[in-house]
Order: C-alpha cells, then structure tokens, then sequence
C-alpha cells in the first residue's frame, strides 16, 4: 500500500487554482474566488468575540506591547 503524503497550505492553494483554470478557465477562476470576499463580515461581532471578558486596560496593555 502506498503511503500519501499530507500537503500543506500553500500546495493545496496552487493545486486548487491550477484546478480551477483547467475546469473553468481564467476568467470564471477568478470570480469563482472573488466571491468568497463579498461576504459581508460583522467586524463588530467578531471584535465582540476576541476581546470577550477583557477590560480595556488588559485590550489596551497588549496593544501597547505589540
């Protein structure tokens, strides 16, 4: 039996495009992964969720460190 190997990111990214253009072409490729970006994202809900349970002070220190 023989053994796969896991690909990372980047190779799976450039086999998923290559996959892409050969099905569909440049042009559908391309608006086929733009309209993952027209998702409307609630930025407020999302800063809601990764500073949950911080003080401002704690959110502020932080943001100073880096």
């Amino acid at each position: 039996m023989k053994k796969t190997r896991m690909m990372d990111d980047t190779e799976i990214r450039i086999r998923g495009i290559k996959a892409l253009n050969k099905t569909l072409g440049p042009a559908a490729a391309l608006r086929f992964l733009t309209l993952f970006h027209r998702e409307p994202t609630d930025y407020v809900e999302i800063s809601r969720r990764l500073y949950e349970g911080q003080t401002i002070e704690e959110i502020f220190e932080r943001a100073q460190k880096h």
